[in-house]
């Protein structure tokens, strides 16, 4: 028997929680392997270097990312008002 009975689900919000997944999923997979790799290539004072590289990096990434957010944020909340 089907079931019918399940309440209906948000898409856009299981779209968005699986992209911040996948999203983390690959920053995990970007340091952790990364780092490891570098270790075993450079030893520990490569990979501190290296995750400091990784992470300075990602910076622009954030903020890009932070301003895009606000901005969607301020745009809802105008439409929203009128």
């Amino acid at each position: 028997m089907s079931d019918w009975s399940r309440p209906p689900r948000d898409l856009r919000e299981h779209a968005r929680s699986t992209q911040v997944r996948i999203v983390l999923g690959a920053l995990a997979l970007l340091f952790g392997v990364g780092g490891i790799l570098i270790y075993l290539f450079y030893g520990p004072g490569g990979a501190a270097l290296g995750l400091v590289c990784l992470a300075v990096a990602l910076a622009p990434v954030i903020l890009i990312g932070a301003a895009l957010w606000a901005l969607d944020r301020l745009a809802n909340r105008e439409r929203g008002s009128r």
